[in-house]
């Protein structure tokens, strides 16, 4: 991995477990937790692709793992991340584009749901039957819900910070970093994109220049 893909996903990481344990985790939701580690691991395995995204999700997990308050073996979420991270960079789309709102969501949700569901089965592995207790059903509902929720003011800024780190031209060609992957999630079934119509404005205002000097040549001509 490169050192500026490794410092920032390293930030990132230790930014959203400090808000997940000191904020998140203290809102005394029902059900789940707003797992906002999760949607960092997400978002960086949509830009970095499926290795990356399992490296990140491993390092990500085993820092939860080990952040207190903790109440479980360590390694257990590590698995799942790394698991999640891998799955989700799978997802990564092959030209980096993000043109609309349904795939990043879909994947926030199959995201929640299958973390979940595999740390549950984990649990259910080594003896954790804390799962059962709250019910599995209402657990997968509530985190669906939760990180879906949360996923629009998160997960389009991390891919931005992700790509301007990667020096990617997609970026630079978004306005400014990020403008891409903000709108293509918040302009969800309307099939408008903001870089692409400042380029066609760019075009056109260049082709009516030509034109304009073209006529003015053909006058001195005459």
């Amino acid at each position: 991995m490169k050192f500026n893909r490794i410092l920032l996903s390293a930030t990132l990481i230790v930014v959203a477990l400090v808000v997940q344990v000191s904020v998140l985790a203290r809102l005394q939701l029902p059900g789940a937790v707003p797992d906002l580690v999760l949607l960092t691991v997400v978002g960086l395995a949509l830009v970095y692709g499926h290795v990356s995204g399992a490296l990140i999700g491993f390092t990500a997990g085993l820092l939860a793992d080990l952040a207190p308050p903790a109440d479980h073996a360590a390694g257990r979420y590590a698995l799942v991340l790394c698991v999640v991270g891998y799955l989700v960079g799978l997802a990564r789309p092959e030209n980096g584009r993000l043109t609309s709102a349904s795939g990043p969501m879909a994947v926030v949700v199959a995201a929640a749901v299958g973390s979940t569901l595999l740390y549950a089965g984990v649990g259910a592995l080594v003896g954790d039957t804390a799962a059962r207790h709250v019910g599995l059903g209402f657990l997968l509902f509530t985190a669906a819900v939760y990180d879906l929720l949360l996923a629009p003011f998160t997960v389009p800024l991390i891919m931005a910070l992700a790509r301007r780190a990667e020096n990617d031209p997609l970026a630079d060609a978004g306005g400014g970093g990020g403008t891409d992957v903000a709108s293509g999630w918040l302009s969800s079934g309307t099939g408008l994109r903001i870089g692409t119509q400042r380029g066609g404005l760019r075009v056109k205002a260049a082709r009516n220049r030509a034109s304009r000097a073209g006529r003015i040549k053909g006058v001195k001509r005459l």
